[in-house]
């Protein structure tokens, strides 16, 4: 399977601008590049939280895909903002255990101009089997 063809792909990540980056071996990266109508606030432009979430998802995925090579539906994911993202946004996931029918993974967002701002934590839960 062709894992970023997949998910970048999809409508909806493709609506956004989804890209993945770097994928293999229960990792991933993607990052979406922010524009005015992925923004929350008409003033500034600031990451909707629904912007960061699909990101953290669709990396949170990828990783999980790496690993069992089949799609991934998503069962729970929980999310922490830890600020807001007012320019584009970088995701890291990683696998943190697959079981008999479902994966967890961890992802963090940082705001991409320098890596060093946490936008969010998520934890997401998939189905695997």
């Amino acid at each position: 399977m062709d894992i970023e063809t997949f998910f970048e792909s999809m409508p909806f990540a493709r609506l956004l601008g989804v890209e993945l980056t770097d994928v293999g071996e229960g990792h991933a990266e993607g990052r979406i590049e922010m524009r005015e109508e992925l923004s929350w606030n008409a003033d500034q432009v600031m990451a909707h939280g629904g912007v960061t979430f699909t990101l953290a998802d669709t990396v949170g995925g990828a990783a999980l895909v790496s690993e069992v090579n089949q799609p991934v539906p998503t069962i729970d994911m929980r999310i922490d903002y830890l600020s807001a993202g007012t320019g584009d946004l970088e995701a890291e996931a990683d696998v943190v255990r697959i079981g008999g029918d479902v994966g967890t993974v961890d992802v963090d967002v940082y705001a991409a101009d320098d890596g060093s701002e946490h936008v969010a934590t998520a934890r997401g839960v998939y189905k695997t089997g």
